[in-house]
């Protein structure tokens, strides 16, 4: 799986030197984790640090907003990027930042988006046990309203804002932004399947969080869902093939699961048969990928999608056809699930020493916390529906061994770990303090150029301003971490993983049945 790529200036010294001290780092934590991390202690959860977490992740979605930030929340930031959009007379101001740069990706934002909406959908009640409902809702629609401008016509969507090597040429606050903002565009003749029906799963979820609340809104969000299937399903092309320029950072790696995600979201928002038809029929013998678990990612929908077309045989296959086929996508996702139970004897090998889910060794963090959120939905499915077992090759495991697994990777992240560093920052006594992200790095007195920026970024001062809530890209497999501002492959926060950790952590809150039904 192709993961994100990241560059900076001056990075590539500073990789030798992260080289070394992971190196020095590991010697040193080889043996303390033998005194302090036994492999046989049980995880214990804590629902009052995870409502306490949750509060702080939900911080760097204000962090990440474009715009004009009219009830701004955190003191060091300001407006921005006012004029987005505006070359195609459309009002793109709205989005969130990616990472610790200032583009607006498209594909990883929708995302970003979805996965937010799930977490409400799942956990709307521990969210508001906390006080965060609200922040939740009000940040999903901040990515929504960018979302339903950037699709002005039915088979035109704008993916992109700014110039990828432009942005990451400049080390500024996005308040100080003054270079050009170009658009990028998917369309008919330069199609973006995977982009467009992203978008489309994200709009068809966000219509179920809002559709209590605001009709007239939700109505709108589910009509660019199903015109932006239409559109994905129509002209089928991946989106990095038709556009060449967004390889480098967002480089998709198909559309298949993308438009099985898009659809199970349209199901579940609409009840309309043609969807489960789509997801059951031949596009998912040519997309679905039964039987083989993979990891669930921005470029990775299979099985998100599994987990939640599982939804449907937990809680009322019988009425719906083909439930052959959805028994398919449930023991994929049973093998998914088989593969994170560390006692299960198809374990995944692709973790730590102390047991943290590692794939990639940028953004090491996506994909453990990823897997924990999938793993306290689906055990909480079990729960709901009152299934007994889960079983692999032979052996039978509970909801509470799903549920455990979920709770070992919170608590690495939230200090649980050999660094004895909370990987969220602004929770507990030690987190990063040099994150890679320009607008904390910049005093918030100062207004540099594109290029003035950059003595910020070699400083050796910590960050000025604390990105609350970041969760950054994480350890490296031997479980060290090398707190440098230019070390983007280990210390640069993305929305989408803030998407992810607010799931984990809200489903974590309190052991609770999940609603049967979205609708």
């Amino acid at each position: 799986m192709k993961q994100r790529k990241r560059s900076s200036s001056g990075c590539c010294g500073w990789f030798l030197v992260i080289i070394v001290l992971a190196g020095i780092a590991f010697a040193v934590f080889a043996v303390l984790k033998h005194k302090t991390w036994g492999s046989g202690s049980p995880a214990l959860g804590d629902p009052k640090k995870y409502s306490d977490a949750l509060k702080i992740a939900m911080q760097f979605f204000d962090i990440q907003k474009s715009g004009k930030l009219d009830e701004n929340q955190i003191p060091w930031r300001g407006d921005s990027a006012l004029k987005d959009g505006s070359e195609a007379k459309i009002d793109l101001s709205k989005g969130m930042y990616d990472a610790g740069d200032h583009m607006k990706f498209g594909f990883p934002m929708a995302f970003t988006a979805t996965v937010l909406s799930w977490a409400i959908l799942e956990y709307g009640d521990q969210m508001n046990g906390a006080g965060q409902l609200e922040p939740a809702r009000n940040s999903l629609k901040w990515i929504t309203d960018y979302l339903v401008n950037s699709h002005p016509t039915a088979n035109v969507l704008y993916i992109q804002v700014g110039n990828a090597k432009v942005d990451h040429g400049c080390w500024n606050r996005p308040e100080d932004m003054k270079e050009a903002r170009p658009l990028t565009q998917v369309n008919a003749s330069y199609p973006g399947s995977d982009v467009a029906a992203e978008t489309s799963a994200a709009l068809a979820s966000a219509y179920l969080v809002f559709k209590s609340t605001d009709s007239t809104y939700s109505s709108l969000l589910l009509k660019h869902a199903v015109q932006l299937f239409q559109f994905a399903d129509k002209y089928r092309e991946v989106y990095s093939i038709s556009i060449p320029d967004v390889q480098t950072y967002y480089n998709s790696t198909g559309y298949g699961d993308e438009l099985l995600w898009a659809a199970s979201w349209l199901y579940h928002a609409t009840g309309e048969a043609t969807y489960i038809d789509y997801v059951t029929g031949e596009n998912g013998d040519d997309f679905a990928n039964w039987g083989s678990p993979t990891w669930f990612s921005w470029d990775n929908k299979l099985p998100g999608a599994q987990v939640l077309l599982s939804r449907i045989s937990f809680f009322g296959s019988k009425e719906v056809s083909n439930s052959d086929a959805l028994d398919k996508y449930r023991k994929t996702a049973e093998a998914v699930m088989c593969g994170l139970i560390p006692k299960s004897s198809s374990a995944t090998s692709s973790r730590t020493e102390n047991g943290l889910i590692w794939v990639s060794e940028w953004n090491a963090l996506q994909h453990p916390v990823a897997s924990a959120f999938l793993a306290v939905v689906y055990s909480d499915y079990m729960l709901t529906s009152r299934t007994d077992k889960l079983s692999c090759d032979g052996d039978n495991f509970k909801a509470s061994d799903l549920r455990e697994f979920a709770i070992t990777q919170a608590n690495y992240v939230l200090g649980n770990n050999p660094m004895k560093m909370s990987y969220l920052v602004g929770f507990g006594n030690k987190y990063p303090e040099y994150v890679h992200h320009r607008g904390a790095s910049v005093p918030g007195d100062e207004n540099p150029g594109c290029k003035d920026g950059f003595k910020w970024l070699d400083s050796d001062d910590p960050n000025p301003n604390v990105a609350t809530g970041a969760l950054v890209g994480g350890p490296f497999l031997n479980e060290s971490y090398v707190d440098s501002r230019n070390n983007s492959m280990q210390g640069e926060p993305t929305t989408y993983n803030s998407a992810f950790i607010v799931g984990l952590l809200s489903g974590l809150v309190a052991t609770s049945s999940v609603v049967q039904s979205f609708a």
